[in-house]
């Protein structure tokens, strides 16, 4: 006859008994252990408005990298040295870019968005079908035109309400991506004149 199995102990580092007698997981921090509120300075309602503004930020830079990615890796016809090196240029810096957005909008005390279902919603730039139907060598100077302004234009919106609210990190963040957006527009736009 086989030996009844005793049920499995239970480790204390598994779950301990609290006071009234219930388990709850030894990981659970206590009320001391608990991070404090975030006290920056800025209200906890502006800092969600400047992180939603920030996410719609990140989803169109994260788009316009895609896009660039993609034109980088797909561009024929005579101006294609001086294209593919230039997308390149531009999607390193933008990769590099998405780290810092990202990370300010953790800093404000918010999940950053991170999937392409996220950024498909957020986003105001179209992605490129890709593959099967590649745009020409204009098409695609033309699209980066117009996807670097749509990155300042959104960016210009989170800078008006970082700075009512004197969030100078985010502002100095928007202000610099504004620049090397507006860059890369005068730059691709010149191609085309």
């Amino acid at each position: 006859m086989a030996k009844p199995t005793k049920p499995a102990k239970t480790s204390k580092t598994d779950k301990t008994k609290s006071d009234k007698g219930s388990l709850v997981p030894a990981a659970s921090p206590s009320a001391a252990d608990r991070a404090p509120s975030i006290d920056i300075g800025i209200s906890s309602g502006d800092r969600k408005k400047i992180a939603e503004g920030l996410s719609r930020f990140l989803a169109d830079s994260y788009t316009l990298y895609l896009k660039t990615h993609n034109f980088h890796w797909n561009v024929t016809g005579p101006m294609f040295n001086a294209l593919h090196v230039m997308f390149e240029t531009q999607y390193t810096e933008q990769w590099t870019a998405l780290d810092d957005i990202a990370e300010r909008i953790r800093a404000l005390g918010f999940n950053a968005p991170g999937s392409y279902a996220e950024f498909v919603r957020l986003s105001s730039i179209t992605e490129e079908p890709g593959l099967t139907d590649s745009a020409d060598w204009r098409e695609m100077v033309r699209q980066l035109v117009v996807g670097n302004e749509a990155v300042c234009r959104t960016a210009r919106k989170v800078l008006d309400q970082a700075d009512d609210v004197d969030d100078a990190p985010t502002e100095d963040l928007l202000t610099q991506r504004l620049q090397t957006h507006e860059k890369y527009a005068w730059m691709l736009r010149s191609l085309l004149q």
